[in-house]
């Protein structure tokens, strides 16, 4: 069968993919991911207190490592990635926290980069979300992404923020808003307290549609050329390998 996109990888990346191009009816979308289905009774990915199950076995994460380290004695550092539907996503620690703005900044002074500056990006920072607290001119309040801002009422969050304002540190009211330095609260991916994945904010809602077909448990052996175009996969799925086509392939396998 050919398709007019094949996205491989159904992670933070892929789903946001899946959700936009198959928004136009006409494209005919395959996504393909390696790993399982994010299922709704699964508690181990939806139970925010379930965080370490989903990073001490080989079910849910890739379990890559760095190479040796020789400042540290050739350790090989843990590098977590996520095998399921909504990747790395269903096994983070659900901080939401913009990259620095002069990071942005910085990279706009390149050459060829020139829109990658922080006002370039900031409308898609504020279009993937909804702080559930409300937007302003920084924070987005109509994304797929909702966010809680926790309330912090145990009487140790108010010591701990008078005692670094003693020790001459600044509190920010918000870390992805106009300063994020600073000590304050962090937005976390948790909604109705479940983990609210990639795939649970863009795929799900719209699995419905007639030009969409996930795959799960299919693990991408190789992409096909004709020339120097790439016009295809080969995919396994349980014994049965697979070659699918399509007018374009997008890899988003982390």
């Amino acid at each position: 069968m050919t398709y007019d996109f094949i996205i491989i990888g159904g992670g933070s990346a892929g789903s946001v993919l899946t959700n936009r191009l198959s928004e136009d009816p006409s494209n005919k979308i395959l996504v393909l991911e390696a790993g399982r289905p994010d299922y709704k009774w699964d508690f181990r990915i939806h139970m925010p207190a379930a965080l370490t199950y989903l990073l001490t076995g080989t079910d849910y994460n890739w379990c890559y490592s760095s190479d040796p380290e020789p400042f540290m004695y050739d350790r090989r550092i843990a590098q977590p990635r996520g095998k399921v539907l909504g990747g790395s996503s269903c096994i983070n620690g659900m901080i939401w926290i913009r990259g620095n703005a002069m990071d942005y900044e910085k990279w706009a002074g390149d050459e060829g980069l020139e829109n990658w500056d922080y006002a370039h990006c900031l409308p898609y920072f504020k279009k993937v979300e909804t702080r559930l607290i409300g937007g302003d001119d920084y924070r987005g309040d109509k994304g797929n992404l909702k966010l809680t801002t926790p309330a912090c009422e145990n009487p140790l969050f108010e010591a701990f923020f008078k005692s670094v304002q003693e020790a001459g540190y600044p509190l920010t009211d918000d870390v992805n808003g106009y300063q994020q330095e600073g000590f304050g609260k962090f937005d976390q991916t948790i909604y109705n307290s479940r983990r609210l994945n990639a795939a649970r904010a863009y795929i799900h809602p719209i699995k419905h549609r007639k030009n969409l077909n996930v795959v799960t448990q299919a693990m991408v052996l190789r992409i096909l050329f004709e020339g120097k175009k790439a016009v295809g996969v080969e995919y396994k799925k349980g014994r049965k390998v697979e070659k699918v086509f399509a007018n374009e392939i997008i890899c988003c396998g982390g």
